[in-house]
């Protein structure tokens, strides 16, 4: 078996994979001690495949934890795992845009399935997750309320604030002058996914664009993301009956997969 193990600031992903390509996985909340964490993800989804740790006969790490969890693996940067783990999702991928809650990068593919452009944003929360948690519980809301009520405003109120501090403020007042509490929500998710757009605008847009990441699970800034995209915002996918924030780490169990049976091939 060939395990993936992606320790993210927010959650933990580890996917394992059969000799067969059957895959299991698990997800955990990364905590103050991503040992702890990932160790748990890695024996569920073991669990699941009735597998067992000495079964595994190579394992890759990647994300924000990879060195501090210790784990005694290769480690992998987090651009060449979700490449791979896209590719293997949909041949025709073109552009990722991968929205973390620390960070978000846009990742462009050539056509021979090769890496060929990526950029990250600047270490301001305004262009990740974090933003969108930070306004949330600012007016009380889980992210998944605030998406709901995000959807159902035909009326965007824009936030002009970059700054995830300011922009907590500007959305307070707004909501003291008595303006749509949907309205601003979905204004909120627009100016996410104006920072996204921008961001992906420096490399090569090309379609199609699969949105991974935790920021994938959210409807709202999916909507606004196409809407950005103008033209190609039908060409804007996000994985179908799959957790996107897996993406990652189903790329490093590939290629822990790869490495051994390049290893078992004879010179």
């Amino acid at each position: 078996m060939f395990a993936g193990i992606d320790i993210g600031s927010t959650s933990t992903k580890v996917v394992v994979m059969d000799a067969k390509g059957n895959m299991a996985h698990h997800i955990v909340p990364s905590g103050s001690n991503f040992s702890i964490g990932y160790k748990k993800a890695l024996n569920k989804a073991l669990n699941k495949l009735n597998g067992a740790l000495k079964d595994i006969a190579g394992t890759i790490t990647t994300g924000y934890g990879r060195h501090i969890a210790k784990i005694e693996s290769e480690p992998v940067t987090e651009i060449t795992c979700v490449a791979k783990g896209a590719l293997f999702l949909d041949s025709g991928i073109r552009t990722i845009i991968d929205i973390g809650g620390q960070d978000t990068k846009a990742i462009s593919i050539d056509d021979n399935g090769n890496l060929a452009n990526f950029v990250l944003n600047d270490k301001c929360a305004a262009g990740t997750g974090r933003f969108l948690e930070a306004i949330a519980a600012s007016l009380g809301l889980t992210l998944d309320k605030l998406a709901k009520i995000s959807l159902k405003s035909s009326t965007i109120l824009p936030i002009s604030n970059t700054c995830t501090v300011f922009a907590e403020t500007e959305v307070i007042s707004r909501l003291s002058k008595g303006e749509s509490t949907d309205g601003i929500a979905r204004g909120i998710h627009n100016s996410l996914a104006s920072k996204i757009y921008s961001l992906a605008k420096r490399i090569k847009i090309r379609e199609k664009i699969l949105v991974c990441g935790g920021g994938a699970l959210n409807e709202g800034l999916i909507r606004e993301l196409r809407d950005q995209f103008g033209t190609m915002g039908d060409a804007v996918i996000h994985p179908d009956n799959l957790d996107p924030r897996l993406v990652p780490a189903i790329g490093a169990a590939l290629i822990a997969k790869e490495n051994y049976i390049a290893r078992s091939v004879p010179k």
